[in-house]
């Protein structure tokens, strides 16, 4: 059976589309999936870029879409209120219902869902009180010992090579974005493309690694 790392933040509507999609597109497979919430913006940060928001043109695109997606896959999908969002609250409380550094499937899907259904305002205090309310946290999510879980799952994330979310991490690859589900799935079925050569060879190809200007 495979151990499968799923990397994530809620601010993600990607990452939300990938958590829905995962049992299906893995279905009759041997798996099990540790949940590992990760601060998306550090990640960005590390590698000097910005998010898919923080341009305008990108930004509607992607809300453009992420809408398609949902509708085209079956999976509701409603754009919160207020878009980025300090997502802080949300790991915390997902890392307080689980333990090192982990979370589980059943806290991801009502903090997703909190975000990406219903159209509301995800970072609001009163529907945040509520989710908590309803998943009852074993820790608080406010305590240093979560905070310190939630830097410490960026800081090995990026050590690892992570550069955006969501991605799934298994044996010593990792596969980024909810289109690479099924490269997953052909890598955990055994396909012997990923043995022969090119998963390495395309991390040696040379290029200019600064921009042209003129």
């Amino acid at each position: 059976m495979k151990q499968i790392t799923f990397t994530l933040d809620f601010i993600s509507p990607y990452a939300y589309l990938a958590f829905e999609k995962l049992p299906q597109a893995l279905e009759g497979l041997s798996y099990a999936v540790d949940y590992q919430p990760v601060l998306f913006a550090g990640l960005l940060k590390h590698h000097g870029q910005l998010g898919p928001a923080e341009i305008a043109p990108k930004r509607d695109w992607t809300y453009r879409q992420v809408l398609w997606l949902g509708h085209s896959l079956g999976v509701p999908l409603q754009l919160p209120s207020v878009h980025p969002f300090n997502p802080l609250a949300l790991l915390r409380l997902a890392l307080a219902c689980g333990a090192d550094g982990k979370s589980n499937r059943h806290a991801c899907e009502h903090l997703f869902r909190h975000v990406w259904r219903g159209g509301a305002d995800a970072a609001d205090p009163a529907r945040l009180e509520e989710l908590k309310q309803l998943l009852k946290p074993a820790r608080d999510p406010a305590a240093e010992d979560v905070k310190a879980e939630l830097k410490a799952n960026t800081d090995h994330a990026i050590a690892r090579g992570l550069f955006g979310v969501p991605t799934y991490a298994v044996d010593d690859k990792l596969f980024w974005g909810l289109d690479a589900l099924p490269m997953l799935r052909a890598y955990l079925e055994g396909e012997p493309w990923f043995s022969q050569g090119d998963w390495d060879a395309a991390a040696k190809l040379t290029g200019q690694h600064r921009r042209a200007t003129k």
